[in-house]
């Protein structure tokens, strides 16, 4: 897997977290592919409709202990650890993102806390 494949993937991810993003349907939609669905760490799913007219969480992030894994030709999972500082909890999430349509997008995601605090495991 190239560096390149994998910063490009975490710039997505970061960019998914960014308030900015998150606060703009436009944005947001970009980003999500249209089957897009998640499980969230209130263990409700979500689609992309749902997402784009409910909004998701607003929540000041960081992203530690990134990685990523092919899991087919045009199909990455990232997985990572976050800690969520307006909420004061951590979070071990994991992403698939598909290449469609000539661009990376998000497919699945799914949340969950825990107590853990990995931000320094490496």
């Amino acid at each position: 897997m190239t560096n390149y494949l994998i910063n490009q993937i975490r710039e997505l991810e970061e960019a998914h977290l960014n308030l900015k993003v998150r606060e703009s349907p436009e944005e947001l939609d970009k980003i999500l592919a249209d089957d897009f669905w998640e499980i969230g760490s209130s263990g409700i799913i979500y689609d992309k409709k749902e997402c784009l007219e409910l909004g998701v969480v607003l929540s000041q992030m960081n992203l530690y202990n990134y990685k990523i894994e092919r899991l087919a030709e045009g199909v990455v999972l990232a997985t990572y650890f976050i800690e969520d500082q307006t909420r004061n909890r951590h979070t071990l999430r994991s992403s698939i993102w598909k290449f469609i349509d000539n661009r990376w997008q998000l497919y699945f995601h799914q949340g969950t806390i825990t107590q853990l605090q990995l931000k320094d495991v490496t």
